[in-house]
This record gives C-alpha cells, sequence and structure tokens, in this order.
C-alpha cells in the first residue's frame, strides 16, 4: 500500500503542473526505499538540505538521479558534492560561489547555481537583497568563476496564512527575475537566467500563479519527515 500511496501522490501533483515546470521531490530525512518508490514512479530529481546525507544517497542509488541541494549550504561541505550535485539552490555570496568554482574544478564540471533571493519578512530566512544579487551578477569577479553557471533565482515567502502577503513576495520576486532577464542576457556560461524556484507543499500552487517553474515538494510526496 506505501508504494501505491508515494505513486498516487506523485501522479496527482505531476498532473497539476505545467509541462515546463520541473517538480523537486523533497526527499530530505526520507529512507532510500521511500525514494527508490517514487523513482520507480518515475520522478528523477530529488532534492536534499544536508550535503552528506545527500552523498550517502547519491552512492547507492541511480545513478540518472538529479540531486539538488535546497538546504542551506555550509562552504567547508561543498567538497563532499561537487562531483555529483546537479544543482544548487540557496547560495547567499560571493564566497560561496567561489567555493563551489574551486571544487566544481577540480572535477572538471560546471555546477550550476540558483542566488537565494530574501523575499520574506522573517528575519530567520537566508538570502540576498535583490540589489546584492544585482552586484553579484555585475562583479567582475564572477567573470572569472568558469565552473559555475548562475542559472536562476530561489526564493522562500513567509511562513504565514496570509496569502496575500504570500502572492506579495512571490510576485516581488517574478518580477525581480523579469527584469534581471533583461538586463542579463546569456552572454556566457556564468549567467544563463532560466529557473525560478518558488513554492513548497503549502505554498507551491500559488507560487506556480506567480510565475515560478520550479517548485520543491516533500511532505505531499512522503508524509510527514521523520525527525530525530
Amino acid at each position: 500500500m506505501k508504494i501505491l500511496d508515494i505513486t498516487t501522490k506523485l501522479k496527482t501533483i505531476k498532473e497539476t503542473l505545467p509541462k515546463d515546470v520541473t517538480l523537486v521531490a523533497v526527499s530530505k530525512t526520507k529512507p532510500e526505499s521511500d525514494i527508490l518508490e517514487a523513482y520507480n514512479a518515475g520522478q528523477r530529481v530529488f532534492g536534499e538540505n544536508k550535503i552528506q546525507e545527500m552523498a550517502q544517497k547519491y552512492a547507492s542509488l541511480p545513478k540518472d538521479i538529479k540531486w539538488h541541494m535546497i538546504g542551506h549550504l555550509q562552504r567547508n561541505k561543498v567538497k563532499y558534492m561537487a562531483h555529483f550535485v546537479a544543482l544548487i539552490h540557496g547560495v547567499d555570496s560571493l564566497k560561496t560561489l567561489n567555493e563551489i568554482n574551486k571544487q566544481a574544478l577540480k572535477h572538471k564540471r560546471v555546477i550550476n547555481c540558483l542566488l537565494q533571493a530574501k523575499i520574506a519578512q522573517e528575519d530567520s530566512k537566508f538570502g540576498l537583497a535583490f540589489q546584492e544579487i544585482e552586484a553579484i551578477l555585475n562583479s567582475e569577479e564572477l567573470k572569472s568563476l568558469e565552473n559555475i553557471a548562475i542559472v536562476g533565482l530561489m526564493g522562500m515567502a513567509s511562513f504565514t496564512a496570509d496569502l496575500k502577503q504570500v502572492e506579495s513576495e512571490f510576485k516581488s520576486l517574478n518580477i525581480f527575475f523579469s527584469q534581471l532577464k533583461a538586463s542579463h542576457p546569456e552572454r556566457s556560461r556564468r549567467t544563463k537566467l532560466k529557473i525560478l524556484s518558488m513554492g513548497m507543499s503549502g505554498d507551491y500552487q500559488l507560487a506556480l500563479k506567480c510565475g515560478s517553474n520550479m517548485v520543491r515538494v516533500g511532505s505531499r510526496i512522503f508524509g510527514e519527515r521523520n525527525y530525530i
């Protein structure tokens, strides 16, 4: 029954998504057996928030899985995922980009990254102000980083029942994203702004209406997380 449960939930969510939207199945804290159930149902993109847990799963699960690092990034642990990670969602500094570039170079890879914008009003949320994102994209330092590619933005809305506030935050990031795409055409491998990652299990449908083309859904697929 468990296989059918995950498969049914996954199918139901995918049926609601436009074809150009990527579903990241958030598998953090979940056992490999659950991930395999989703994999066997056709899911190939999974998100984890702890690098070492993701690396362990990468080692034993099918190699055509695309692993996304969705949690806050500790620079000293980038080396553990540099050889396989498909996309890093939460980049919030040039120092972090430098470290990703350094580790990617060792493996002769270009690692795709999203800059995390701070759109929530909560102090606990990480991220860059819009002006800081523009500063990074316009910096001379970025031009020297040959082994990373900034492919879009990620933002997390406030944790609130006020849907108007959440919608306002999502819309503000979508407007900013559109402005950036216009001002930063794809002139090099370092800037290819295509992805706007907004929306999780509780608000992804609203995020889609506000322009998101990548959603991170966990509990709606796998059930509540198993925190120890």
